[in-house]
């Protein structure tokens, strides 16, 4: 897989959402884009105080015609528990396969506490309606990821 590039059309792919349905890309983005973003794992801190970020901003997002969906490798009965334990107000979308996280380069080596081992490198896309990456965040820090977010897509207007 090449290298994700802004201005290029974001991988398509097909997987079960939160309820277990069958989704595709084409059917996440809102009326000017969509925001998609990869985390390690439901539940731990830093993923939760994401998500929590993200559905504390999904109103605001919203009105600026951008939909949110996370992606994990998670399952969709663990992205069930966390959306109930944490009232997400946005899909997750289950990758248990790996190819969604392979597709988009942020299937990597990480190293954590002097071991390697590879994992999802946190990181976020944001595309417009037709799909074409607009802006893209690697190796995302949570704090204040959000509100960067927000400020960017208020700058594309």
């Amino acid at each position: 897989m090449s290298e994700l590039t802004e201005g290029k059309k974001a991988p398509t792919f097909s997987s079960l959402n939160t309820e277990g349905k069958k989704v595709k890309l084409s059917d996440l983005v809102g009326e000017n884009g969509l925001v998609l973003y990869f985390y390690p794992k439901d539940s731990t801190p830093g993923c939760t105080t994401e998500a929590c970020d993200f559905r504390d901003h999904n109103a605001e997002l919203k009105k600026l015609g951008f939909n949110v969906v996370g992606i994990s490798k998670d399952n969709t009965k663990s992205h069930q528990k966390f959306t109930e334990k944490q009232s997400l107000n946005f899909d997750l979308i289950s990758d248990e396969t790996g190819e969604i996280c392979e597709k988009y380069g942020v299937w990597q080596e990480k190293q954590f506490m002097g071991r390697k081992a590879m994992g999802i490198v946190r990181s976020t896309f944001v595309m417009d309606s037709s799909l074409k990456l607009i802006k893209i965040y690697p190796s995302v820090k949570v704090k204040g990821h959000v509100e960067q977010i927000i400020q960017d897509i208020k700058g594309l207007k």
